[in-house]
């Protein structure tokens, strides 16, 4: 799901900020963080302090420090004096090119597969927690993100719940993109929020999963065991073809690459699809449960 993907503290690490900070000094992505590193490397080689350094780049000593620390998108004229400034070996330039903000309100694990999603021409979801994160209303999500451990700030809620909110719009976006989804029946029966926020979330799958590149399985109660009870797993496609898994637990996420595991992945997904219902039963089985309120 997105915050990680479920209700993953998508905020770990993260401090109270201002919206203006956000832009300022971005939650450190590992790119960041690298970039930084291989500045300070390059800086202490040359027999540099920060403020020497500072002086030459014609930056605030903060700045570089900020750099340094991957706290700060440094822009190309910080990029271009630096890389002067340390030897014109290229490094500095070539790293640049790879750099990515953090994204606030998004895990550290999940960030990886959150850009990937972006640029994918399919996408395969499978939940037994939670309902998908693409998926969700945003009552629902805020009801999920208010009850996390450890609790969040209101700025970090807030922060996680655009986030979710934001990455729900490729979906509109991307309508010849095909999403798939195949959710536990229990995860729609778990009240979050009353009557009214659950009534709210049906509303919102049923008109998400309405269009035709949206497919929306639900897998009844009485299904009894399947091939995929090792836990959620997410599968998409690259726009070079490749196929990538990703899974998630406590506090982390993996991205699955190896040929092999991806290949079983498809499989216990593809398995799990015949052992749904159709879409058109899911959607009846989600009506008559939002009846049931």
């Amino acid at each position: 799901m997105d915050i990680g993907e479920g209700n993953a503290g998508g905020s770990v690490g993260m401090r109270v900020a201002t919206a203006g900070d956000w832009e300022r000094e971005p939650h450190p992505s590992d790119s960041l963080r690298t970039f930084g590193a291989v500045v300070q490397a390059l800086r202490e080689h040359a027999g540099l302090g920060r403020a020497e350094l500072a002086a030459q780049v014609q930056y605030s000593k903060h700045t570089v420090e900020s750099v340094e620390l991957g706290r700060r998108m440094p822009d190309k004229a910080f990029v271009e004096r630096a890389e002067e400034a340390l030897g014109n070996t290229g490094a500095l330039r070539k790293a640049a090119r790879y750099l990515t903000r953090g994204e606030a309100g998004l895990a550290a694990w999940f960030r990886r597969w959150a850009r990937l999603e972006r640029e994918a021409v399919s996408l395969c979801t499978y939940e037994c927690r939670l309902v998908p994160g693409l998926l969700q209303s945003e009552a629902y999500a805020r009801a999920v993100f208010e009850g996390t451990i450890p609790l969040r700030t209101d700025e970090e809620l807030e922060a996680q719940l655009a986030a979710r909110m934001e990455r729900q719009t490729m979906m509109r976006e991307r309508p010849t993109v095909p999403f798939s989804f195949i959710v536990e029946e229990h995860v729609f029966r778990r009240r979050f929020g009353g009557v009214e926020v659950m009534r709210e979330l049906f509303d919102h799958v049923l008109e998400r999963s309405a269009p035709r590149n949206v497919t929306l399985q639900v897998v009844p109660l009485e299904a009894g065991l399947h091939a995929c009870l090792d836990g959620p797993v997410q599968i998409l496609e690259t726009p070079e073809g490749q196929r990538l898994g990703y899974s998630e637990g406590q506090e982390n996420g993996r991205l699955i690459s190896g040929p092999k595991e991806v290949s079983t992945l498809c499989q216990r997904y593809d398995t799990l699809r015949s052992q749904a219902l159709n879409p058109k039963e899911s959607r009846a089985l989600l009506e008559r449960l939002r009846g049931e309120l």
